[in-house]
């Protein structure tokens, strides 16, 4: 299938980037949709001269939606939010925003069509984030009937939220916190393996219509998740189990600083597993073999040892 032009929503983001990088090496002509698109000039040299080009939009703003998608062949929806802040609110960001998009979209005669939403999406989820992620995949799914919907578990890589900031704290922290007792089981999925099932079912006409979960090779509890992470940067702390009551009772102050730690909305979506599903399908329907979190992981964590990444032999436990 021949490229052409592409607008990504939110693709100066974790995943946009290697999304971007992606596209360009398979000759898209790509728009990076963004509020703010001096901070996306970042992406320019991942593409030919004027082969990226970031434009100012918000899917707050159907004008700005509109402007975004004219003239292009193909979009895909990255925008999401993981708290509330000002106007970022769940609802108009991951619900309303994708059925600007997909509205005007449809208007402009688009048929290529990816929304990345996440495991966990439920109408009935008790967190707003899963609601308003389950109502942005209906509200695609009615305007474009032929969009890919991509569910991803957790997504690591060197500039995820994760395990980037576990690490962080256990530089300074003598214990980390377990909510719920750490026996929630995700199944982490390498950021460069979800780039490449994007731009799969962006260029596969089979794709259309369907959804797809994604996650990695290995299902993990947090606390297993912790454990490896301590093991990498080569630290030893005490990991403390604390109840989903508790943690919901520290997030409520938390959620007043500007970058909340933790949230109640993340507390009740902890209350859950983040797998994929029985019989779901997922990475392998694109060919794809995921990459394990051993691989992966040394290779941007290794800042947060003792010493920093340049010192060879340290003693452990430190």
């Amino acid at each position: 299938m021949s490229a052409g032009t592409i607008t990504v929503f939110g693709g100066s983001g974790f995943i946009g980037r290697y999304v971007v990088a992606r596209l360009a090496g398979r000759g898209w002509t790509i728009r990076v949709a963004v509020r703010r698109p001096e901070r996306a000039k970042f992406l320019k040299p991942l593409g030919n001269v004027g082969q990226i080009v970031p434009v100012a939009c918000s899917v707050l703003d159907e004008r700005s939606v509109a402007a975004a998608l004219d003239g292009a062949d193909a979009a895909i929806n990255l925008v999401g939010i993981l708290y509330e802040h000002g106007r970022q609110r769940f609802d108009a960001v991951q619900a309303e925003g994708p059925a600007r998009i997909a509205a005007a979209a449809s208007a402009a005669g688009i048929g290529r069509f990816v929304q990345i939403s996440a495991i966990g999406a439920d109408r009935q989820s008790a967190a707003a984030y899963g609601r308003s992620k389950a109502a942005g995949e209906q509200a695609v799914g009615e305007r474009l009937p032929g969009a890919v919907i991509l569910r991803p578990s957790i997504v690591f890589g060197p500039e995820d939220d994760f395990f980037n900031r576990f690490a962080a704290m256990s530089r300074l922290a003598p214990a980390l916190p377990l909510i719920g007792g750490g026996r929630t089981r995700f199944q982490p999925v390498y950021v460069g393996d979800v780039a490449d099932a994007v731009v799969a079912a962006l260029e596969s006409p089979a794709s259309a219509g369907r959804t797809y979960e994604l996650g990695g090779p290995q299902v993990l509890t947090f606390r297993q998740l912790m454990e490896l992470m301590l093991r990498i940067v080569r630290r030893r702390r005490l990991l403390v189990p604390l109840p989903f009551g508790v943690a919901g009772a520290l997030a409520l102050p938390a959620e007043l600083l500007p970058v909340p730690p933790l949230t109640r909305d993340q507390v009740a979506l902890l209350r859950h597993d983040n797998v994929v599903s029985e019989g779901a399908e997922g990475l392998e329907a694109f060919g794809i073999h995921p990459h394990s979190l051993e691989v992966i992981l040394p290779t941007y964590l290794d800042r947060y040892r003792p010493g920093g990444r340049f010192t060879e032999r340290l003693p452990r436990g430190t």
